[in-house]
């Protein structure tokens, strides 16, 4: 692309220059908002970016490149032909050289480097940066790697405004880079079920349009290791599959990286009794580091993964090792020399020998460090902070909201060490992701990050409880990545509907953006009602008497929590009318449909002792049929049969939402939740209508207690 087709500065409507810190930050805010409102809003926003006043239409276009092309940057060019001929309903084709006429030219000036190495940084000419020049004639697309000229299209695809024979790209040119060489997110594959190898790849995809970078395969012994045939052998992935998955997500300029566990979190080993032995308590979590063959066994593991996975990074977990203190007891009284034995010196050794176990296979290692968080081991002993080897990395991890992230960060900012902070999506033990949580905690511990040199940031996808529908956790995904790309602040009060605009085609972006509003407004709602972690809440007795008092407490906030959803669930339906195909929709519905039920049950229990004490402890006939028999327990347009008929209704939309994205493993135990919900309100029901055939003028009723079951 020849200067003269590159349009004046005079031209430009908004121009962001790279200025001193505080000067640049003010600069991008107001430049940024000025263009946002008359071009599609960009996630990440770009580091800089000015537009002009004209457009270039996308029909008619070429691709080519200026030198021969790797596959890496045929990829990239191949993945913006896809969406240039999405947009404007005309072939975009690739071809060899420089387009002839119109164009778009891909130019990589150096290596195809396609992923992060060990030792990288960030800069306006670093590895992953690029150049986009966009004028009425063409696009000049410039970077120094393939990793680079690929993130330029996902900035390009966004921008693509219209639709048909009047599908453009504006006039603007850009130079960005991320504020983070490493922009991870890790999919926690061991507490519930086995994702699908499909899910993963969509996982893989979402996060390339992102611009994210590594995607950590949390693994407690859900990968096939060679010699163990019955560790986990219902619950695993075969070390081919983890190959496929490896070798997709390298296109996509996603490095895949093995976070394992080397400590604790190990419960899936020392639950077969041929291995029960070797864990700190019976049957328990902890590795017994003095057991004699604890040793060949960490090499042996730490040698399968580091062949298995090519990453130069290998995360080795070490976290919430709860034993630590028993097996320091244990150590000191099974031996007379125990020197050293003292939880400290026992955690130290063995970081010691795993961090020598991974550098032999010329691996960088990282791990999960306790600050106030898990078994706190760097707050119990925080001398260990300057004994840590030169060559590892701490990740610390804080999930919460805070309004100061200090105590995680500075420890090893303090002393010099590199790290890697780990954010979290607050997903796990809830209905739908608690975002006001996981924004929150996203942008404080990332401001703290880099004041303290943070290299990193590992965004972390938990599923503690079992039962995740994990694509409701898509926003909490691309809003990690962004917030690790870009330098300023991200915008919460406008990321749904950002989030939307780029996720969604128009017709579906305007009812999603208000429905994901919604959603989180329910469940913060019925969190800050029935005390938070709301899928654990669904499962609750809400008839028992301290949660009764809780209900009438909050009764308005249960009803508004309850509209919100009903609004969502109405959003929702729109757009799945209008794309019925689309894989993200089904499984908000859902969550939607649950939220709506968790208030339902909350209110519904706080009716029926309403109707207990309106009929009073001497009623008559007349007070039992109408509270007790047919607003109660009636046999179909009652309160009992509403819940029954409704959690029925949701059972077979979550088996199949969760048979999208998970395999069988572990979906017995979620469903038998669903049949206990069921039969507690069918025998709720049994008990009351049994109470009230029978009943005769001149009984007493009993309190609403004697009817609760008791099988929870």
């Amino acid at each position: 692309m020849t200067s003269s087709r590159r349009f004046p500065v005079s031209a430009a409507i908004a121009i962001v220059l790279c200025l001193c810190p505080s000067v640049q930050a003010q600069g991008q805010a107001s430049s940024i908002a000025l263009a946002a409102a008359e071009h599609r809003p960009l996630l990440p926003q770009p580091q800089q970016i000015s537009y002009g006043t004209g457009r270039l239409a996308i029909q008619g276009l070429e691709i080519g490149f200026a030198a021969s092309p790797a596959a890496e940057d045929r990829f990239a060019a191949g993945d913006l032909a896809a969406a240039l001929t999405a947009a404007s309903g005309s072939n975009i084709a690739v071809r060899d050289g420089v387009p002839s006429g119109r164009g778009i030219v891909f130019k990589r000036t150096g290596e195809v480097a396609a992923l992060p190495a060990k030792d990288e940084a960030p800069g306006p000419e670093s590895r992953e940066s690029y150049h986009v020049d966009i004028s009425p004639e063409g696009v000049a697309i410039t970077a120094p790697s393939s990793a680079g000229l690929f993130y330029a299209v996902q900035t390009l695809k966004q921008m693509i405004e219209d639709r048909g024979a009047v599908a453009a790209l504006p006039q603007a040119r850009i130079h960005d880079w991320p504020v983070f060489s490493y922009r991870g997110f890790m999919m926690d594959l061991s507490h519930g079920s086995i994702m699908r190898e499909s899910e993963i790849q969509r996982q893989i995809d979402f996060l390339a349009r992102w611009k994210a970078n590594q995607y950590y395969f949390y693994s407690e012994v859900s990968i096939e290791l060679k010699g163990y045939p019955l560790v986990n052998r219902r619950g695993r992935y075969s070390q081919e599959e983890v190959r496929r998955i490896i070798e997709y997500a390298r296109l996509r300029h996603i490095d895949v990286v093995p976070c394992l566990e080397y400590y604790g979190h190990l419960h899936d080993l020392f639950r077969l009794e041929r291995y029960a032995d070797m864990a700190v308590l019976p049957h328990g979590g902890d590795l017994n580091l003095r057991h004699p063959r604890a040793e060949a066994l960490l090499k042996d593991w730490i040698g399968q993964m580091a062949a298995l996975f090519p990453s130069p990074w290998f995360h080795v977990g070490l976290d919430e090792p709860f034993e630590l203190e028993a097996g320091a007891d244990s150590a000191a009284a099974g031996s007379a020399a125990a020197g050293g034995s003292e939880p400290a010196e026992l955690y130290r050794q063995h970081l010691l020998k795993v961090t020598e176990l991974v550098l032999s296979h010329g691996k960088r290692m990282l791990f999960w460090a306790d600050i106030d968080t898990g078994a706190r081991v760097f707050s119990k002993y925080p001398e260990l902070v300057d004994k840590l080897p030169s060559d590892v990395v701490p990740v610390p991890w804080c999930y919460d909201a805070k309004t100061d992230f200090t105590k995680w960060v500075a420890p090893f900012g303090k002393a010099s060490k590199p790290q890697v902070i780990a954010t979290g999506i607050s997903a796990w033990n809830e209905i739908f992701p608690d975002f006001r949580t996981a924004f929150s905690n996203i942008d404080g511990f990332i401001a703290a990050g880099r004041k303290y040199g943070a290299i990193g940031v590992i965004n972390t996808g938990w599923t503690d409880d079992a039962q995740s529908i994990y694509r409701t956790a898509l926003p909490g995904i691309a809003y990690g990545a962004a917030a690790s790309w870009q330098t300023q602040p991200m915008d919460r009060s406008t990321f749904f509907t950002t989030y939307s605009r780029q996720m969604y085609e128009d017709d579906v972006a305007r009812e999603i953006g208000p429905a994901l509003t919604r959603l989180s407004e329910s469940r913060d709602l019925l969190a800050d009602a029935i005390g938070g972690s709301t899928m654990l809440r669904f499962w609750d007795d809400a008839l028992e008497p301290s949660r009764l008092r809780m209900t009438a407490t909050h009764r308005e906030q249960l009803s508004q929590a309850r509209l919100r959803a009903e609004d969502a669930m109405e959003y929702i339906g729109r757009a799945l009318q209008a794309r019925p195909g689309d894989y993200t929709l089904p499984s908000l519905l859902l969550k939607a449909e649950m939220l709506d039920y968790l208030g339902m049950k909350y209110l519904y229990a706080a009716d029926i002792a309403e109707f207990f004490r309106r009929a009073g402890p001497k009623p008559g006939r007349k007070e039992i049929w109408l509270y007790i028999e047919w607003e109660t327990s009636y046999e179909d347009h009652s309160h009992a049969a509403d819940l029954m008929d409704t959690i029925t209704a949701l059972k077979g939309d979550y088996e199949r939402a969760w048979k999208q994205e998970w395999t069988d493993y572990r979906l017995g135990s979620a469903m038998g939740r669903w049949d206990a919900e069921y039969e507690y309100w069918r025998s709720f029901q049994v008990h009351v209508q049994d109470f009230t055939s029978h009943f005769k003028e001149g009984d007493s009723l009993p309190p609403l207690e004697a009817f609760r079951p008791r099988s929870r």
